[in-house]
């Protein structure tokens, strides 16, 4: 099948126009015309995944991470530039879906809902048309240390952050979660009276502001938006089934997460 058909599918259930202003989403490399049997799903495009999906035989990548993100200079050969070079003579489209995954409902924050039970949700900031980015909504009664666990062992995670001052194991029954970078939205969860929000890349002096502002976090990093291959090769395969196409998605088998913790 064409490129084109795919992705008007997968945009059909997240259009790129739920995208957040200024953010990356579409076809980045390849062509619409190309024809696709094989489409592999990951979080990242970095050296593993191109090596992997040149082994694979992958013709199209969907990623949620835009492998062009600043604007670039030239494509002389590097450690860097040497990902879409690679992609380029493998003829390898990239296809990136950012922050519509995170907006479009039964979306990524949909999903950490409902693998942490949060219920009664609503959206944490809004953005454009009646749709938003995070949620907010409600759990059954938790210790704060409770829950950071129950975060720690649904992501499979080695650790987690507490944002509180040592001591402070508070109830909580009310969460915002945002899946990526979500502390810029952190004055939402208050106005919508989340107890915790849950959300990576939390920094220092953003965290003791929230803690002035009365509002603790859990820190899982950014790498728990690892669930969108997972949820994605879920959603396409009954695509094709439904479709009647003749290809293959998969999931990539290389872990993209830069950090691990003693």
């Amino acid at each position: 099948m064409k490129a084109s058909d795919f992705i008007a599918k997968y945009e059909s259930y997240c259009p790129q126009n739920l995208s957040m202003e200024g953010d990356i989403s579409g076809l980045q490399l390849g062509s619409l015309d190309k024809t696709i049997k094989r489409v592999m799903v990951t979080l990242d495009v970095r050296e593993t995944t191109v090596t992997e999906a040149i082994a694979r035989n992958v013709d199209m990548i969907v990623t949620k991470h835009a492998p062009i993100f600043r604007p670039l200079k030239d494509l002389v050969s590097s450690p860097r530039t040497d990902i879409l070079l690679e992609l380029v003579k493998h003829d390898i489209s990239v296809y990136v879906s950012h922050t519509n995954i995170d907006v479009v409902p039964d979306g990524l924050n949909d999903w950490f809902c409902d693998l942490l039970e949060i219920e009664d949700t609503e959206v944490l900031t809004p953005t454009v048309d009646g749709y938003g980015i995070g949620r907010v909504g409600n759990i059954r009664p938790l210790s704060l240390e409770e829950l950071a666990l129950k975060v720690k062992s649904t992501f499979n995670l080695d650790s987690v952050r507490l944002v509180r001052y040592a001591g402070s194991n508070p109830e909580i029954s009310r969460v915002a979660i945002c899946g990526g970078s979500g502390q810029g939205f952190y004055r939402d969860a208050l106005t919508r009276d989340a107890q915790v929000l849950i959300t990576g890349d939390i920094y220092y002096h953003t965290a003791q502001d929230m803690i002035t502002d009365g509002l603790l976090a859990i820190d899982p990093g950014h790498h728990i938006e690892a669930l969108f291959i997972e949820r994605l090769v879920e959603k396409m395969t009954v695509w094709i089934a439904e479709e009647d196409w003749d290809i293959e998605v998969i999931p990539s088998q290389m872990s993209t997460n830069p950090f691990s913790h003693l």
